[in-house]
Order: structure tokens, then sequence, then C-alpha cells
């Protein structure tokens, strides 16, 4: 069986690693060659929108993916169609996780507590939305926003010509600035036969927007089994195929649904060497009609992201137990390269090992604060 993925990044480079061992193959699509999966398959090399390449993909293809969340759906539901192709996740779930204003509604048609917020397509319209969800808040593009990109925060009502001066122009959502705990994301799984599988809630650290360590597993019960039940009914309502990922801020004891991935997600790196299967592992599974396998911890796992720059590798490779995912990407500020993983067997040893590692390669690390 041939997988088509649309988009060969990191995660499409870690899709194929995990699909291998199990006798699958694949083929991507993406703008250049010279991307993370290009070193393990074949790349079709076109834009993401590209008609005749994303049903050349298709015609080689028994089901399609994708690693992005912003692949566009018209196209590639033009570019399949009449040919039968299974695409999964489906591309109701692209759709509505392409667009902030759809995904907000759909967490409160299915009762997941979400921000308080309002769609916002003019200046006049933001001034009211201030007034009305208050201040501070955070003014969004509903979409193409990722890792921080397409958000301004306004905290008072001089703020608000900036921030629509920076985002203006497209639709736009304004939420409530949430002044939360801690964030913790859920991965669930769900096959073509209906089999689900839930795995360990994730507690997630941020800076500048994005992620930059990840423990897991984390444990809150409360928490958990109201993530679970927000993971089901999404992916039970969507018909869902593949791996799922809902991010929560948590706030006094309670889960407020922030957004959702419709792929396999950054901060379930760590189930690579932590978890019986991975999520990589689990998602090809799940689209090409496997069997599930256990998401269960097997012990207690930390994943830090590698931003910008790479350590030396013998300073990476030299501690016992780490693991080294490098993506084969060039450095650049901001940029994801790669992660590193270990797995201990206590939370109280993986924290300090997490902490001893950090200092040891010198990675910048922002410890959490309170808000965005």
């Amino acid at each position: 069986m041939t997988i088509g993925i649309v988009g060969a990044g990191q995660l499409g480079r870690m899709l194929a690693l995990a699909g291998y061992p199990l006798g699958l193959d694949f083929l991507f699509l993406d703008r250049s060659a010279d991307v993370p999966a290009g070193a393990l398959a074949p790349v079709l090399v076109g834009a993401l929108d590209d008609r005749a390449q994303l049903r050349r993909l298709a015609r080689r293809s028994d089901v399609l993916s994708f690693d992005w969340e912003n692949v566009p759906v018209p196209a590639l539901r033009a570019a399949t169609r009449g040919l039968r192709k299974r695409i999964a996740p489906p591309l109701r779930a692209l759709a509505a996780g392409q667009d902030r204003l759809a995904e907000k509604r759909l967490f409160m048609r299915l009762g997941l507590p979400t921000t308080r917020h309002v769609a916002v397509d003019s200046r006049a319209a933001l001034a009211r939305a201030c007034a009305h969800i208050g201040l501070p808040g955070v003014l969004k593009t509903r979409r193409l926003g990722y890792d921080g990109r397409g958000q301004a925060v306004i905290r008072d009502r001089a703020g608000i010509d900036a921030a629509w001066q920076a985002l203006g122009g497209v639709p736009l959502l304004y939420e409530e600035l949430v002044d939360f705990d801690y964030e913790v994301s859920a991965l669930g799984v769900r096959g073509r036969d209906g089999a689900e599988a839930h795995y360990p809630l994730t507690r997630n650290w941020h800076s500048g927007g994005i992620l930059r360590v990840s423990l897991a597993p984390w444990r809150a019960p409360a928490l958990e089994r109201q993530a679970r039940r927000g993971m089901r009914a999404l992916l039970r309502e969507l018909d869902y195929v593949g791996v799922l990922a809902i991010e929560y801020f948590v706030r006094r004891g309670r889960l407020i649904a922030n957004e959702f991935a419709p792929r396999v997600h950054n901060s379930g790196h760590w189930t690579i060497e932590g978890a019986t299967t991975s999520q990589f592992e689990n998602h090809v599974r799940a689209i090409s009609g496997l069997p599930l396998g256990s998401p269960a911890a097997l012990g207690h796992a930390a994943m830090l992201n590698l931003i910008g720059t790479l350590p030396p590798r013998l300073a990476m490779l030299g501690e016992p137990g780490l693991h080294l995912h490098d993506y084969g990407k060039a450095p650049r500020p901001g940029r994801k390269l790669g992660h590193l993983t270990l797995v201990a067997p206590t939370a109280r040893e993986r924290d300090r090992r997490v902490r001893a590692v950090l200092r040891h390669l010198r990675l910048p690390y922002a410890a959490h604060r309170r808000g965005r």
C-alpha cells in the first residue's frame, strides 16, 4: 500500500519512518524536493494547491493524508473528484481546523468549553469586540496562524489601531486573553473501523508562541477525564480517521479548548520513544486500515524542541538515554530543526534530567509564566 502525503516536512518524515517497518510505501507532494521527507521517499514537486500534481499524487496512492493543516481543501477535493480515493483525516476535519471561527463553533456545539470570542471584519467591529469581550484580548487571523503567527495581543484601547494595522484586511477573530495556569494537549486516534486509542495527557511549555518542552504522562485524573470526553466527541462528530490533537488551557482545574490539529502533533513527539506505539505509527495504522497499537506510556517521557540551531551532536549523544531527531533542515531563527526525547522510570527523575540537559546543552528555555 502506498500512502500519499501532501506536505513533506518533519511530520511527513516521521510518518514514513514509522510506516516502513509495517511494509507501507510513501509518496509526497511539496514545493521543493529539498525537504525533510525527501531523504526517505519520492517527492512530487509543486504548489500544495497544484491540482495536476495533487491528482498525480492521488492516482499513485491508495490513501491520502497530509502533514500540515493548511492544505487547500478545494484543490484537494477537486483533484480527487471521481477517483474514489480515501482522504484521512476527512476533509471536513481539515476545513474546520483551518478556520478559527469554525473551530470555536464546533467546540461549542459539542459542549467543549472554549474562549469567549467574536468574528471581526473591520476596525469598527474590532472596537466593538473589545468593548463586548473586554481587554486584554487577542486578535487572531482566522486562517494560517500557527506557532504564534497571525496574532496580536491588545492590552488597552490604545493598542487597537496597532493590532488592526498589523492584521487587518483578512477575516479575523477577537477572543479573551486567558489567564491560565498551564497548558496541556490531548492526543487521540481513531481507526477506519471506529476503534479509538487515547494517549496520556501531555503538559506543554511555550515561549514566543512555539512549543519548547512537553512532559508525559501528566497525572491529572480529573483533567484526563475531561480531555477524553472532548476527544471522543470530536472524533465521532467528524467521523475521524487518524491522529487528532486538542490543545487546552487549564484554569482553576478546568479545561478550556484553544484549538485542534487534524494531524500528528509536535506535543506528541515523545511517543516515539515514550509510548508502546507512537502517534506516527498509529496514524499510518489508522489511515491504512490496520489495527491500532497501544498508546500506553513507557515510563515518564520528555520532549525538547530544538529551535533555530542544533547543539553539538557530541554533547547531545553523550547524554545517556537521550534521543536526537534531526529533521535535516537548514538553521534559521525560530525554525524547528529537531527535537530531543528522554524516558525515565519516574516523573521526578525525568524532570531532574530535563533540567540537567537544558543546562548542559545551554538550550534557550523560558520558564512558564501565567498568561499567553
